[in-house]
Formats: structure tokens, C-alpha cells, sequence
């Protein structure tokens, strides 16, 4: 089969004059075997490359190649084909031939290979155009054919403008032209613009040929058809620089645009910056000697090849400053001094407000220095008038007067007052040229003041010094008192921070300050709005918390003052009071408070044979001397209580009487009590011992009791009871057990039907307390019985006849007796049990032997045997063996015995 092929699309520079097979397939065709070749004929780019397909349909050719000059990259083959690939063709025109032998014969089919020589043109462009007016695309394809195969379109970028195609030329048309008129936009400067050709030779056997022109740039412009607005001086000084500044709007692309600025023959420097479509440039003009008179300052502005430009006229001048002159800048008082003003030859001179004769000339003024004019400014100013705009320019100068040493009292008062603290600055300041030297010192030679330079103000320095002033012009003296001011203290000296005071005497509230000026001290009680002046009756009121305030000119200071107030001992009785009682065993102490300053020491002794002696154990921040330790048992009686301090005594009376808590313990409340069931309903005995005579309550716990007329088992359990008085509670949890006769419950016969010599159990359960011993009774005789560790099971192995008989469960305890019997009869090969009295065994025996009768029962079940439920219910239960039934019964017996009823046991014979 044919190997690869070419594309569908090629590229097309040049398109071949001659689309058509060179060598027609139908002339091959004609024969019984022949050659192919294809593509038979191909247009490519030079450098390209090409695969060739080259078969036959000989069955079985002997051999077969492609003959061609150019080089080759890769073959592959089959029985009746090869495939080959051609690369970097660059012959203007090859002839390959496909050739195969077959049945001797040679079959060969010939192509043609054309390099792409046509090419693609796009007429040139104009350098600029103008937005919003048209230009024309102009596209030109010489030489390329057939026309009517051909299509040409004008693109911008990749969008397509215009696209025609030649359908209907005739087949040997060549060549053809594309024009269209676009119109410029901003968005299509920088744009680029092509021409594409499309051949289609596809309906030829050929495939689709395109190419491309190379791009032309277009560049569009707008430009305002204003001129730019400029602006700089109308005057500008010969040696001034001055700004000037050019803009322009509508600009477009505003970065295209170039920018001259000249003023007269002077070409300025601009900086030029864009703001989207403004263009704006702005550079400095500087006055120049050479161009003094009108000129013009000239900005043009061009773009697309157009300009824009504006004019302004500017005048450049000289004009000199004056220069004012003094004949003695430094004169001693009383000298004559002379001052000159001049300026330039076109301007005129004013000194001190005179002007001068004419413009040109100079002016003058003449004194005698005195010391006022010393720091005199004379001040000189000139005009001149350049087109219509008069200008002016001035000079000034001072005068220096050379004068003794003054001390004026504004400058250096003759009484200083300062601050003491912060840093001052210390000041005596003397007239003079030059300016005289101070010094202060201290008339006693002390301290020298430091004048001009920051320092401490301290009270050190207070006191009169001299002040000198002196120069080389001669020296003046001044006497200065200084003062230093200071805020108020109050120290422990003058104000002392506590003072005590005694009830009933005299005494005043004096406060002393230090300061200066001296200060105002005022005391006030806190709490109180009026200071207390003067003497006063002291009274314990007047103790206290007081607020001394020492103020002047300079500040502030408070102090506080704490007042004592004392006074002799007194008795209170909510403090101290006439009756208490006293608690066994709490550990209280007596409160006995007691008022006075200082605080009085107290103790309270009996005073009566009982308590002789007997000291009470007392509250109180400062305790009297105490006797021996308290014992628990305080004795009541009559105390006589004494307190006392510096100021004084007081003695008060105080009776004392003894109570206790509650107390339980097991002689008022055993913690294990019994009661008897079908007693009289019992109260626990508790009993509490205590003063005042507590109360006692006991409940019990968990379940409530029920209130019954007799003990029942219910009754059993745990209670608590609970004492009270005025001094507290006590607890006591009691056990209540309940006892009660014995009773047997359950006389139980196993298994309900055994084989003779099997083995049978009796079982005896018994309900008592306190726990009942437990004995039976046998038939006399009766071979391996046996009985368990408690005596509750009897149990016989290998049942046989003398077996047979009564057997009695009896119970006991300290409240009674209480038995069950069960009778064993052996009959034949059944073994009868009858548990009950002699009347239950005498029926049994009259119902005939060797028979099973039910009595007052037709529910009975084979192997049942429930002697509890017997008793309960007075219906007989039954034990069937095989084949028949038993009557049963027991009978329960405390002595005389009960009737009962009668069981039977069932022996399966063997």
C-alpha cells in the first residue's frame, strides 16, 4: 500500500504557472500492468520536503526504486509499492521516475516537482495617517495561477478586512490584485496589516497552497488644530531664571509627539510629561546680557508630520541694586555721621523716604550719633520702569554708636523674686556698646550669682548683691535683693502626726509651716467642713482623723493628724453583761468588753465559797492576769468583774449559770435493742442526759415503720434517733432485732418414686429466731440413717420394710416448740410415706392395700410433690409412679399433734 503523503495545505510564495499533470494516468491505465506515481506532480517551499508514493499492479514484480537527484531521508516498502521522502529541495524543477520489471517488461510513471517561486506583496503604507481619514490596502499576487483557483484576503492582525476569490477565470489566467479603503482609527496605530493568498489545487490532485506577505505597520495621529497654550514672564532680569511651561491637548499617540522651545536665539532644555492626551513641557529661562530688549519665547510642537506652535513676547532688563554706605558704621555718641544711597544711571534713589534730585543721582543724610541711634537701620530703595511696569530693589544698613554702661531697672530690677526648684535662668542685663560685662556677688562676699546660664534655684541664695557692669566705654553699680519663694511643709516638728488629748482637759490643734511667703494653716476633722480653731473642752468626740492644709503663694501641703482621746474604764452591759451562761464543755469565753482609752485590762475572779478563787475565761483584746486553767466543769455562782488603766477603775457583778448539750451514749441508749413478735407495739428506750432536759425522736431508717398493735418481723431494722436541746444535737443509730417461736415450714419427702433399695431424703426447713436446734425421730430399727452437718436432711440408703413408720422434724428456741411428722409405710413393692398424726396413717391404710387414692384433689400429675403448697391450700398433692396414683396428706404437730395429711412415695420394683 502507498506509504505517506503530503499535507493537505502547503505554503504558497509563488504559485506554479502549470497546475495540470504533466503526464496523464488514463495513458497508463491503457495497459494490462503499469506504474504510479504520487503525488504525480508538487509544488513546495524551497528547503521543503515531500513523501512519494510509487506502485504497481503487477502481481509479482521483480524489482522496483524511484529515481530522483534529490536527497533522500527514509523508505519503506511493500510487495507492490515503496514510500519515499525527499527533504530540503532546492532545484528549481525535478523529474522523478517510478519504475518496477515486471514479466520482463519495464513499468515506469514519471512526476514533476516545482520549488514555489510566486510571491505575496502588500504595497507600502503611508509613514502617518490621520485619524478618521481614509487610506487604501493595496494587494498584489504576479505570476500566480490558475486565477480562478485563487483567493487573496486583506487581514489587520488576524482579522480579516476583505476577501475575494477568482471563481470563473479563465484556466490560464495568472497573477491578480486586491484593493481596499480602510479608515484610521487610534486603535490601528501600531497595527499590522498583510495580504494571504490560498491556491487550491485540490481538485487537480494537488493539495491547498498558501501564502503570506510580510506585515506593514501602520501609524495613525491626531493632532489638535489649536496651537499649545504657553506661558512664561513678560519680563525676565538680565541673571534671573524664570519657568516656562508649553501644553498641548488632543494629542494622539501624545508620545510621538516633539517639543522646541526657544526664547530669542536661546534654545531651552524642556521636561516634557504626558497626562493621556496632554502633552505638557516645561523648561527655565535665564536672563542673558546678549539678549537684553524685546525678544520672542517660541514653543513648537509637531507630530505626523504637522506642527503646532505659540509665541510670546518677553523683555529682558538689568537693573543693579542700590548700595547704601555709612561714613562710621561703629561712631562714639556724639560723632558726625554721613549716609550715601546709589543705583544705576536709569534708576531713581529714595533714602528715608527723600528721594533724589533726578534718576542717576545719589541721596544723603547727615546727624550726631547719640545712644539712640545705636541699632539705627537706614533703609535705601531704587525704581525703574521697564515697559510700562515700574520695578523696584532696596539696601538697608545699621549703625553701630559706641555708648558707657547703663543699669536700667526694666533690664536688671533692683528686687528679684524666684521660684525655688526648677532651673532658671538668672538675668541683670546693662545697656552699652560694647556690650558691658555683669557681675553679682553678695555684699557679705558670698554667693556669686551665675547669671545668663540655667541653673537651681535654692533658698541658699536668697540675699542683697552688687551688680557691676563695665566696657571699655566705663562701668555702673546696682544693688538687687533676691528672694527665693517655697512651697509649704509640715513636718513632725512644727505638725506632729499624733496627739493624744485627755477627757476633760484643754487643749487646742496648732499646726506649724515652714515656706515663703508664710503659708495659712487650717485644720478640718475628716468628715466636717469647719477647721477647728482655739481651745476645746476635750470630750471622746473630738478623737479622730484631722486634715491640716498649709498653703501660699507657691503651692500646697497637708498633713494628717490622728487625735487620741482617752478617757477611765466603763462597764457596758451589751458589752459586758450581767448574766451568762455558761455551756459544758463549748470552750466559750465570758465577752466582757469594756470602753477606755487606753484599753483597760479585766478579769473577772468568783466571789463566793463555791467558786473562790475560780477565774472566768474572758474575751478581750488585752487580757488581765488569769488564774489556772478552766476546767470542763465551771462552777456558777456570783463573779465580780474589774477593769482597769491609767485613767482610772471599774468594777461589775455577773452571775453565771451552767448548762450542757444533749449526750446519748449506750446506758441511756443501747445501740442493739429486741422486741418479740405479737408483743405489745415497743418504743425504742433512748434517753438523753442534758441541761436544758433534751428532747428525743427516733425514726427509721430506709422504710418507714408502720404503726401495728403487736411486734411484727417487719419491725426489724435500723433506726435513728436524734436528742435536742438549746446547745445542740446528738445521734444514735439502734439495731432493732425482732424473735419470734420456731415453726416447720417444710417437710419434704425425695424422690417422689425410688426402686426397692434405692435411697430416699427427707428434708426439714425451719423458720426462727434466734436459730432453732433441730431434732428427728425415727422408727426404732431403721438400718443407715444418716443426717447432715445442721441436722435439717435425713437421708437412708437402700430403702427396705423397716424403713417404715413415723418420722418427727421438731424445732426450738428460748419462745418455743414447734415438729412435723411424715409416716413411711412399706407395702408390697410400694413404699407409702404419710407425713401427719396416727388418724392420717389409720385412712390410709383403710383405703386397702397396694391402691393409689386421690383425695380432694383431680389435678394431680405424674411426679409431683409439693407438701408447702398442701399446707397452704388444703388440697392433696400427689407423687404417681407407674400405672396408678397415692392419696397424700400431712399433719403438723406442736404436742398435742394436728391431723394432717397423708404422701406417697412410689418404690419401682426392680
Amino acid at each position: 500500500m502507498p506509504g505517506p503523503s503530503p499535507g493537505g495545505r502547503r505554503d504558497l510564495r509563488e504559485l506554479a504557472p502549470q497546475a495540470e499533470p504533466a503526464f496523464p494516468r488514463a495513458a497508463v491505465a491503457q495497459e494490462p500492468f503499469w506504474a504510479d506515481l504520487q503525488p504525480r506532480v508538487a509544488l513546495v517551499e524551497r528547503g521543503g520536503s515531500l513523501w512519494l508514493n510509487c506502485s504497481t499492479n503487477c502481481p509479482r514484480p521483480e524489482r522496483g526504486g524511484l529515481e530522483t537527484s534529490l536527497r533522500r531521508n527514509g523508505t519503506q516498502r511493500g510487495l507492490r509499492w515503496l514510500a519515499r521522502q525527499l527533504v530540503d529541495i532546492r532545484e528549481p524543477e525535478t523529474q522523478p521516475v517510478c519504475f518496477f520489471r515486471c514479466a520482463r517488461r519495464r513499468l515506469q510513471a514519471r512526476g514533476l516537482i516545482r520549488k514555489n517561486r510566486d510571491r505575496v506583496e502588500l504595497v507600502q503604507l503611508p509613514a502617518w495617517q490621520p485619524v478618521g481619514e481614509n487610506f487604501t490596502l493595496s494587494c498584489r499576487v504576479p505570476g500566480a495561477g490558475p486565477r480562478g483557483s485563487l483567493t487573496l484576503t486583506l487581514l489587520r492582525g488576524a482579522q480579516e478586512l476583505i476577501r475575494r476569490s477568482f471563481t470563473g477565470e479563465p484556466p490560464r489566467a495568472r497573477g491578480a490584485v486586491l484593493t481596499a479603503t480602510v479608515l484610521a482609527r487610534r486603535e490601528d496605530n501600531g497595527a499590522n496589516f498583510s495580504c494571504r493568498a490560498e491556491l487550491d489545487l485540490r481538485p487537480h490532485g494537488l493539495g491547498l497552497f498558501e501564502n503570506t506577505s510580510a506585515p506593514r505597520q501602520l501609524r495613525t495621529f491626531a493632532l489638535s488644530p489649536e496651537p499649545p497654550r504657553l506661558h512664561g514672564p513678560r519680563l525676565l532680569e538680565v541673571g534671573s531664571e524664570w519657568p516656562v511651561s508649553c501644553t498641548l491637548d488632543k494629542l494622539f499617540p501624545a508620545s510621538e509627539a516633539g517639543v522646541s522651545l526657544a526664547l530669542g536665539d536661546q534654545r531651552l532644555n524642556p521636561d516634557v510629561t504626558l497626562e493621556g492626551d496632554t502633552l505638557t513641557a516645561t523648561a527655565t529661562a535665564t536672563g542673558i546680557a546678549e539678549q537684553e530688549g524685546s525678544r520672542q519665547l517660541v514653543c513648537n510642537v509637531t507630530l505626523g508630520g504637522e506642527s503646532r506652535e505659540a509665541q510670546e513676547n518677553v523683555t529682558v532688563y538689568s537693573f543693579p541694586a542700590p548700595l547704601l554706605t555709612l561714613s562710621e558704621p561703629s561712631a562714639p555718641e556724639g560723632q558726625m555721621v554721613t549716609v550715601n544711597c546709589t543705583a544705576g544711571t536709569q534708576a531713581l534713589v529714595t533714602l528715608e523716604g527723600i528721594p533724589a534730585a533726578a534718576p542717576g543721582q545719589p541721596a544723603q543724610l547727615q546727624f550726631n550719633a547719640t545712644e539712640n541711634d545705636d541699632g539705627r537701620g537706614f533703609f535705601c530703595s531704587a525704581t525703574l520702569e521697564v515697559d510700562g511696569e515700574t520695578l523696584s530693589k532696596n539696601d538697608s544698613a545699621e549703625l553701630r554708636v559706641l555708648y558707657a554702661p547703663r543699669l536700667d531697672d526694666s533690664d536688671c530690677p533692683r528686687s528679684w523674686t524666684w521660684p525655688e526648684g526648677p532651673e532658671q535662668t538668672l538675668r541683670c542685663d546693662a545697656r552699652g556698646n560694647p556690650e558691658p560685662s555683669v557681675h553679682c556677688a553678695r555684699l557679705d562676699g558670698g554667693a556669686v550669682l551665675a547669671l545668663g546660664r540655667p541653673g537651681p534655684v535654692t533658698r541658699a541664695l536668697a540675699g542683697t548683691y552688687r551688680c557691676t557692669a563695665a566696657s571699655a566705654q566705663g562701668a555702673a553699680v546696682k544693688d538687687v535683693t533676691l528672694t527665693v519663694e517655697y512651697a509649704p511643709a509640715l513636718d513632725n516638728v512644727g505638725c506632729p502626726d499624733r496627739m493624744t488629748w485627755v477627757e476633760g482637759t484643754e487643749a487646742s490643734l496648732s499646726c506649724v509651716a515652714r515656706g515663703v511667703p508664710a503659708p495659712n494653716v487650717s485644720c478640718v476633722r475628716s468628715g466636717e467642713a469647719d477647721a477647728v480653731e482655739g481651745l476645746l473642752r476635750v470630750a471622746r468626740e473630738h478623737a479622730g482623723t484631722y486634715h491640716c492644709e498649709a498653703t501660699n503663694a507657691r503651692g500646697s501641703a497637708t498633713k494628717a493628724v490622728a487625735i487620741t482621746v482617752e478617757y477611765g474604764p466603763s462597764f457596758e452591759e451589751p458589752g459586758c453583761p450581767s448574766n451568762w451562761t455558761w455551756v459544758e464543755g463549748s470552750g466559750s469565753l465570758f465577752p466582757c468588753e469594756v470602753d477606755g482609752k487606753p484599753q483597760p485590762s479585766v478579769e473577772c475572779a468568783g466571789s463566793e465559797d463555791a467558786n473562790q478563787g475560780v477565774m472566768l475565761p474572758l474575751v478581750s483584746s488585752r487580757p488581765g492576769p488569769r488564774g489556772p486553767p478552766l476546767s470542763s466543769d465551771l462552777p456558777p455562782g456570783v463573779y465580780l468583774c474589774n477593769a482597769t488603766n491609767p485613767h482610772g477603775s471599774s468594777v461589775k457583778t455577773v452571775v453565771v449559770s451552767a448548762e450542757s448539750p444533749p449526750h446519748m451514749d449506750e446506758a441511756t441508749c443501747p445501740s442493739h435493742q429486741t422486741w418479740l413478735e405479737g408483743a405489745q407495739a415497743a418504743v425504742l428506750a433512748c434517753s438523753a442526759r442534758g441541761r436544758p432536759s433534751p428532747r428525743v425522736r427516733c425514726l427509721r431508717e430506709g422504710t418507714p415503720r408502720l404503726e401495728r398493735p403487736r411486734v411484727s418481723r417487719e419491725d426489724a431494722g435500723t433506726y435513728r434517733c436524734e436528742a435536742t436541746n438549746a446547745h445542740g444535737t446528738d445521734f444514735r443509730t439502734v439495731t432493732v432485732g425482732v424473735e419470734y417461736r420456731p415453726v416447720v415450714a417444710e417437710l419434704a419427702a425425695s424422690p417422689s418414686s425410688v426402686r426397692p433399695g434405692g435411697n430416699f431424703t427427707l428434708t426439714c426447713r425451719i423458720e426462727a429466731w434466734p436459730p432453732a436446734q433441730i431434732s428427728w425421730r425415727a422408727p426404732p430399727g431403721a438400718p443407715n440413717i444418716g443426717l447432715s452437718s445442721n441436722n435439717s436432711t435425713l437421708s437412708v440408703a437402700g430403702a427396705v420394710g423397716s424403713h417404715g413408720g413415723e418420722y418427727e422434724c421438731a424445732a426450738t428456741n428460748a419462745h418455743g416448740r414447734h415438729a412435723r411428722r411424715i409416716t413411711v409405710r412399706v407395702a408390697g413393692p410400694w413404699l407409702w410415706v404419710a407425713v401427719g398424726g396416727a388418724a392420717g396413717g389409720a385412712a390410709l391404710l383403710a383405703a386397702g392395700a397396694g391402691l393409689a387414692v386421690y383425695v380432694r384433689s383431680t389435678a394431680c400429675k405424674k411426679g409431683e410433690y409439693n407438701v408447702q403448697e398442701a399446707e397452704s391450700s388444703g388440697e392433696a398433692v400427689c407423687l404417681n409412679g407407674a400405672g396408678g396414683g397415692a392419696e397424700a396428706g400431712d399433719r403438723a404437730a406442736e404436742s398435742p399433734a394436728e391431723e394432717g395429711e397423708v404422701f406417697a412415695i412410689q418404690l419401682t420394683p426392680a
